[in-house]
């Protein structure tokens, strides 16, 4: 069966679909530009072709740019292809899809939720290669303490950060003199 890319402007960059039949096999966020996006896309689908999007491809297009401009979206439903997926990383991906766009949790809390206690560090690799980032909301999933953690997608820390923001999430349950502000990565 075909495999197909498509990339597709957002409010935070130039974002791609990848798709195989009816299901979406990989999701990519921003590069620094087109050219490194199509490069990254090559090397993750090497037998997927550019081509126009078809119906469901085109409506999840919508969700996300709706996202990402700060409409709360739930993208559980997009149907992706969990079963090309590990099965602790599945374990991992169906706890991360019910996190709603504004909240959070930890990488103990989803090790918690799957009844693996303990394994926060092997949460934390699984959503490291989380083929949907976006759709499969990994960076709802932060450090303990609310700090970030790590984020494997261009920008790093500063491109997780900034959908948080968009979302408008809570890193912590601790009220905040400064919480109406945005959120920023530490300066080096």
């Amino acid at each position: 069966m075909m495999q197909h890319f498509v990339l597709f402007d957002t409010a935070i960059g130039s974002c791609a679909l990848a798709w195989q039949g009816e299901r979406i096999i990989g999701a990519q966020l921003p590069e620094r530009d087109e050219e490194t996006a199509r490069r990254r896309l090559a090397r993750r689908f090497p037998e997927a072709s550019e081509a126009a999007p078809v119906a469901f491809i085109a409506s999840a297009m919508d969700e996300i740019r709706a996202l990402l401009q700060g409409e709360p979206r739930d993208l559980a439903h997009l149907p992706i292809d969990l079963d090309s997926a590990p099965a602790f990383n599945r374990k991992v991906y169906d706890v991360a899809l019910t996190i709603p766009p504004g909240e959070t949790l930890t990488y103990g809390e989803v090790a918690a939720r799957i009844a693996e206690p303990g394994a926060a560090r092997a949460v934390g690799v699984a959503l490291g290669s989380n083929p949907w980032p976006i759709i499969v909301p990994c960076h709802r999933v932060l450090a303990a303490g609310g700090k970030t953690g790590g984020f494997s997608a261009d920008g790093g820390v500063e491109t997780k950060l900034r959908m948080l923001t968009i979302e408008k999430a809570r890193t912590s349950a601790e009220p905040s003199l400064f919480g109406a502000l945005p959120l920023e990565a530490r300066r080096r």
